[in-house]
């Protein structure tokens, strides 16, 4: 639904920008793209945060510790 939306406001706002002036409609879609290059570089930011803070175990320290575990209960 949000596509439809989205499709539908960029040809409104492309037929308003070809009706403006040449110097008006570039500054306009500038700032547009620019905006959204800084909000995605925004998010890409907030997403690496996230997995960043994410628990990682070492997969060579968890094997050290399975085998030592298999270790000590297979001794009598």
């Amino acid at each position: 639904m949000y596509l439809v939306l989205s499709i539908v406001l960029s040809t409104i706002l492309g037929v308003f920008l070809v009706s403006l002036g040449t110097y008006i409609a570039g500054f306009i879609a500038f700032g547009i793209i620019v905006g959204c290059l800084f909000r995605g570089m925004y998010l890409l930011n907030d997403i690496r945060k996230i997995l960043d803070s994410s628990p990682k175990k070492d997969k060579v320290q968890a094997a050290y510790e399975s085998y030592l575990n298999e270790r000590d209960n297979s001794i009598p």
